[in-house]
């Protein structure tokens, strides 16, 4: 029998690490500080009235233009290697598929952020992900980023979360309005949780919990950003709000661990049913 598969689903700045992907290496080597990029790159798509991200991208790639930085699939790969996680996050996922396959659950990884696919494939986690759904550029003949390819904002996040639910490939985008009947469904919502940090992840959260399955607000660990995770756990919209701190017999951990307990104990109680219900009908059959 096939194992039940579960779907942890990830933001992945300040969720997985401890700040945006970008602001490690990638703008100091613009000569500028992270919050003074982000404060013109903002004020640039107001004043363009650009989505923020997709301004954001280009105006990246103009300022890299402007200095004379030649940005490519290798500039970005690179720039990974500097990124800093939160405590556990690089022995998670082995630890945690090893939980799972003692109850017969197959975990799946996946990341959905607003950051860089190009950044997140350098990534020493990236061997852990089924598939990383990020924003990515369109490289020209030089080499070097033309235009944002992909956009994912706050919003467009959850079509990814359907494109999991379906199991449908990154570029499969007609195919998520269309009706697929629940049994036919690669993971149901009820065996998603999704990790994210904070108001960008809101409808992913809510969606995944208005469908039954669990949400988790993670914060940073002694910092401000308690209050937001606070704020979105009684305002209903996740069912826990935990550090974010991934090492074993942490909260994330003993959390998750019961999670997938249960599970299990409802994959194991339906089965049973079935077979119950399977035996009323032999008896019928003989009467």
């Amino acid at each position: 029998m096939a194992k039940t598969k579960v779907a942890f689903i990830y933001d992945f700045d300040e969720t997985l690490s401890v700040t945006y992907m970008q602001d490690y290496i990638l703008i100091p080597s613009l000569g500028m500080k992270p919050q003074t990029f982000w404060n013109k790159a903002n004020a640039w798509s107001r004043q363009n009235c650009a989505d923020q991200i997709t301004g954001s991208m280009y105006y990246f790639k103009k300022v890299a233009q402007e200095k004379g930085i030649k940005l490519t699939r290798e500039y970005f790969a690179d720039a990974a290697k500097t990124i800093t996680y939160f405590e556990g996050v690089e022995e998670w996922f082995e630890r945690i598929n090893e939980y799972g396959k003692q109850l017969d659950l197959q975990i799946e990884h996946y990341i959905i952020s607003s950051g860089y696919e190009e950044i997140l494939e350098g990534c020493s986690i990236r061997k852990h992900f089924k598939d990383v759904f990020g924003c990515s550029y369109v490289f020209g003949a030089d080499g070097t980023p033309e235009w944002p390819a992909r956009i994912v904002n706050y919003s467009t996040k959850t079509q990814y979360l359907s494109k999991i639910n379906k199991g449908l490939g990154k570029l499969e985008d007609r195919a998520v309005n269309e009706f697929m009947p629940d049994e036919e469904r690669a993971i149901p919502f009820t065996r998603m949780i999704y990790f994210g940090d904070g108001m960008t992840d809101i409808p992913s959260m809510k969606l995944t919990k208005q469908r039954n399955g669990i949400a988790i607000a993670v914060y940073r660990p002694k910092s401000q950003h308690k209050k937001t995770a606070i704020k979105l756990l009684t305002d209903g919209r996740v069912n826990f709000a935990l550090p974010a701190d991934y090492r074993e017999d942490k909260q994330i951990d003993k959390v998750v661990k019961t999670i997938l307990d249960k599970l299990a104990t409802e994959r194991d109680l339906e089965i049973l049913k079935a077979k119950e219900e399977k035996k009323k009908l032999l008896d019928l059959r003989k009467k």
